[in-house]
């Protein structure tokens, strides 16, 4: 099969059905610079309330939640009148850049605030406050590829691990035959893709390959690549590109960008040494296992890589909204509380219909719990 689709779309209704309750009369502002809405407009009509605010936010970051954020962002300012909200990307560790700096009033990034970054983030806080993670925005990473008269694939994380270190050079190799008994692979050079700039998307890709395939991947997960070779692209929409266009291509996307290009994507392989398709309940399965490591209202998650459950999808990422628990500009904090509260409630309705996953009910309890406290 070319392509695992998430469930759940069927259901979804049009952005302009939705009804935001408590809110205000259409907009028309957009935003500048998020990516465009991807090929599935889906959204749903169910909204819990929430009291919208007017004025303005700039927030940059991940990619990764960029087609979920322009779809959000649309869907608050048409129902929010007065407000604008202006997401660029540009990485997760722009991101974080930017929100340490104070340039932005939010960060979108793919990977928990570091020790480090941590420090550094609360200081532009304040004295006394503390930045913390919000996870919004769970989403499988595809690895997507470009192979003539191939249309499904199976791929062990060593596979993945020699492909994306260059130790695998052709899509005959011996190693992708034995993933794929039966099926016949073209003679033809591999091209690998990953990302140039700080992505969260290739922390958690990096961090996958370190945990699954920890004898063939000698590289430490990162927000860099570390391996040699391969192509460097900008963006996730950067990698996607370059694979459409590559015979022979192959590269790692949050999947909502695999799907908006027709990129077909493989099985991959898990702990357990089993294929794993990329579906929502999949997806699940390994979310189910993780736990949160910050403290006080940082909700920072750890992957548990162990997951006995041989049906659990192991390339996995959450986005997480990085704000100040206190300290926020007294102009932006009703807007930066009232668009966090759309997102973690009625927004995350909006998420699987565009290829994403929508938070596990106690995770997303605990986030709105730690809106409500915002200051």
């Amino acid at each position: 099969m070319r392509r695992t689709r998430l469930l759940g779309t069927a259901a979804a209704l049009t952005i302009g059905a939705l009804s935001l309750a408590a809110c205000g009369t259409n907009n028309n502002s957009t935003t500048s610079g998020a990516a465009s809405a991807p090929a599935t407009s889906g959204t749903t009509a169910s909204a819990a309330a929430f009291d919208c605010a007017t004025g303005s936010l700039t927030a940059s970051g991940s990619t990764a939640q960029s087609n979920a954020m322009s779809q959000w962002v649309k869907a608050y300012q048409q129902n929010c009148a007065g407000s604008t909200i202006n997401y660029q990307g540009g990485g997760s560790g722009k991101g974080v850049t930017d929100f340490t700096a104070g340039t932005t009033d939010f960060a979108g990034s793919d990977f928990p605030l570091s020790a480090t970054e941590m420090t550094a983030a609360s200081a532009r806080c304040g004295t006394g406050n503390q930045a913390i993670d919000l996870p919004m925005v769970p989403g499988p990473i595809a690895v997507g590829y470009n192979l003539p008269g191939v249309t499904a694939l199976n791929l062990s994380a060593d596979t993945i691990a020699k492909i994306f270190s260059g130790t695998i050079k052709t899509w005959d190799d011996a190693a992708i035959k034995a993933d794929n008994p039966g099926v016949t692979l073209p003679s033809l050079g591999i091209q690998t893709f990953h990302r140039s700039d700080g992505s969260g998307t290739t922390f958690n890709f990096t961090r996958y390959l370190e945990n699954d395939a920890p004898t063939a991947w000698t590289y430490k997960h990162d927000k860099t690549w570390t391996a040699p070779g391969g192509q460097g692209s900008k963006g996730t929409a950067g990698i996607a590109q370059g694979v459409k266009s590559t015979p022979g291509g192959i590269g790692y996307m949050e999947l909502s960008f695999a799907t908006q290009s027709s990129i077909p994507y493989a099985k991959v392989g898990n702990a357990q040494g089993k294929f794993v398709s990329l579906t929502t309940a999949n997806v699940v399965n390994f979310l189910s296992k993780a736990t949160i490591t910050g403290t006080g209202k940082d909700l920072a998650l750890s992957f548990d890589y162990t997951n006995p459950d041989t049906n659990a999808y192991p390339a996995v990422l959450v986005t997480y909204e990085i704000v100040c628990q206190a300290g926020n500009k007294s102009t932006a904090l009703p807007l930066v509380k009232s668009f966090m509260n759309y997102l973690a409630g009625s927004g995350q309705a909006l998420l699987e219909p565009n290829d994403y996953v929508a938070l596990p009910d106690n995770i997303k309890a605990k986030v709105q719990s730690a809106i409500a406290a915002l200051a």
